[in-house]
């Protein structure tokens, strides 16, 4: 998928004045924050796992970890994290750019519950350059999520 994309869907949803674009990478939840000028936190890092013939795409919180236990809870698998080349394939996006919406069918979306402790996140819009500011409820219309999921480790136990 292109940014290009992205621009027209966020367009046809009167959001793209969110679209945020850099001449620098915001390939890391790092450099996001940095180019955006937010906490870190706030970035809505999408995480690409392999689930059967798919994929099961996590919406979370930047700075948050998977916990492996809630994961296979969840998902009924071992969490997995797809490769470059798979991420690709998968989610129509390089890694580093991943976009939580407009996914190819193989590719299932859901939205950890970590995100809602910001009122405004950040997830890639389809470049390793860009970030769209939405509210989580603009996130979850946007992404049309399988659902919500709780399968990140409290900030307080990250290790």
């Amino acid at each position: 998928m292109t940014i290009e994309k992205v621009k027209a869907y966020l367009a046809e949803n009167g959001l793209l004045d969110r679209l945020h674009e850099f001449p620098q990478s915001t390939a890391t939840v790092q450099l996001a924050a940095q180019a955006l000028g937010v906490d870190p936190d706030q970035i809505a890092k999408t995480l690409g796992f392999y689930h059967g013939d798919g994929a099961v795409l996590v919406v979370a919180a930047g700075t948050r970890r998977v916990d492996n236990r809630k994961f296979k809870d969840q998902f009924g698998c071992k969490a997995r994290m797809l490769s470059p080349e798979d991420t690709e394939a998968f989610t129509g996006n390089a890694a580093g750019g991943v976009c939580p919406f407009l996914v190819p069918d193989r590719a299932q979306v859901w939205l950890d519950v970590s995100l809602k402790d910001h009122d405004t996140v950040y997830p890639a819009a389809g470049s390793a350059h860009s970030g769209v500011a939405l509210s989580c409820a603009e996130l979850e219309k946007l992404a049309k999520p399988a659902g919500w999921c709780d399968v990140c480790k409290p900030l307080e136990v990250q290790t």
